[in-house]
């Protein structure tokens, strides 16, 4: 088997992949794991979770314990650059929770982050991030993703008072906020949406301005879409360069002045 690894659809052989209703068991293509799948490859490929995001998480989790920036969108859109992230895929919940902790660390108020909290919130982030569950449960793992971040800054557990319910309330903005940019699905817009809902967040409850200059952020990334980029419905989209002057007889510069 080559070890060249796909970025898109089937990450073994390329091939468009074929997502299911109802789960199969199969056994990873990679590590021979056995595991049940709702999407796997039409010529019989199936790749685990782990195996699917290892390369693409270890930078990940690499940039969000080196990084220096206190601006959770631009560590995230340097998260997202990285060639061998897929365009769809659970590791964009690993960015948001990975970017938004390394913010929070870097910014006046992190003194008390250090890596061992990053390395929670990933930790907490794989236990609710499955690939293809945002459609089989309505969950997308970027939601539970920063839920986790804000738990972790505010000390919150199953029991907690007012903590547990301002990570639910987290979760919840993130998750209409997710809702509004769906049809279809697109992992690196939910990020942003969801780095758009928590920044002014950590703002309004808690005081901490974090930068956040998400109203810039133009995709490079909308060709890639397996499933068809929405195009002018999302807020992030690149539109084409028109040439003004294609189909016209009118060459700029060749107006002469008359004086």
């Amino acid at each position: 088997m080559s070890t060249t690894r796909n970025t898109e659809n089937c990450m073994v052989c390329g091939e468009k992949l074929d997502y299911l209703q109802t789960a199969v068991d199969v056994s990873c293509t990679y590590c021979g794991a056995s595991f049940h799948a709702h999407i796997m490859c039409p010529k019989g490929h199936s790749v685990c979770d782990l195996c699917h995001g290892k390369e693409a998480r270890a930078l990940i989790e690499g940039l969000a314990l080196t990084t220096k920036s206190p601006d959770p969108v631009e560590i995230a859109e340097l998260m997202m650059a990285l060639p061998q992230l897929p365009m769809l895929s659970c590791d964009h919940s690993y960015i948001a929770a990975g970017a938004l902790m390394a913010a929070l660390r870097n910014s006046p108020y992190g003194s008390k982050i250090g890596d061992a909290e990053v390395r929670e919130a990933f930790s907490r982030t794989g236990k609710q991030a499955h690939g293809g569950y945002c459609g089989l449960t309505g969950v997308c793992g970027v939601a539970p993703a920063i839920g986790s971040v804000v738990s972790i800054f505010l000390g919150a557990c199953c029991g907690s008072d007012r903590e547990q319910k301002i990570v639910m309330e987290a979760v919840t903005r993130v998750s209409q906020a997710i809702t509004d940019l769906t049809g279809p699905s697109c992992c690196k817009a939910y990020v942003r949406a969801a780095l758009t809902v928590a920044v002014p967040m950590f703002s309004e409850k808690f005081g901490i301005v974090l930068p956040g200059k998400n109203s810039s952020v133009v995709c490079n990334h909308s060709e890639k879409h397996p499933h068809g980029c929405r195009e002018e419905q999302c807020p992030y989209y690149r539109k084409p360069s028109k040439d003004l002057f294609a189909g016209l007889k009118f060459v700029p510069g060749t107006i002469a002045c008359v004086t």
